[in-house]
């Protein structure tokens, strides 16, 4: 197993997205890239942490690539918007990669040049990519949110 861990703006939906995805193990939602230990949700939305909302997968490599988990953090969100997604606004809804080894490192930046190649977007992409950090699981009440609700997406 690996991990994989994804910042694109409101945890909810992008753990949604990937949680349907064969040969994803595990999700859960949390905060990572941030200088506070142990943040909780109001301390990440007042914006002085640092931290991102993100997703951090367990997946099964022989069974989905990494690069197929970037295809779909490209899909699940506008990396053209910095620090925002939609009405939320933030560095906490901020686009990020958040690679754990030097070969999903170099998978991200290759990723995200064929992104910017692709001319799908109007606009640069502001999606940031930097190694993995601490990464704090959220309160519970947010894990599987969309799911426990009923729901497939946010917006």
């Amino acid at each position: 197993m690996e991990q994989a861990t994804f910042a694109a703006g409101c945890f909810w939906g992008v753990e949604a997205a990937f949680r349907q995805i064969p040969g994803v193990h595990e999700t859960s939602v949390g905060y990572t890239g941030g200088n506070t230990d142990n943040p909780t949700y109001p301390e990440v939305c007042n914006g002085t942490t640092g931290h991102a909302e993100a997703v951090q997968i367990t997946f099964d490599p022989a069974q989905v690539s990494y690069t197929q988990l970037l295809e779909i953090f490209w899909q699940c969100h506008d990396p053209t918007q910095r620090n925002r997604q939609g009405p939320d606004v933030g560095t906490q809804y901020r686009s990020a990669i958040f690679f754990h080894s030097p070969q999903q490192e170099a998978a991200a930046n290759a990723s995200k040049i064929q992104q910017e190649e692709s001319e799908r977007y109007d606009k640069p992409i502001a999606t940031e990519i930097e190694a993995a950090t601490t990464y704090y699981r959220a309160e519970e009440y947010h894990q599987q949110y969309l799911e426990k609700r009923g729901q497939s997406y946010c917006h």
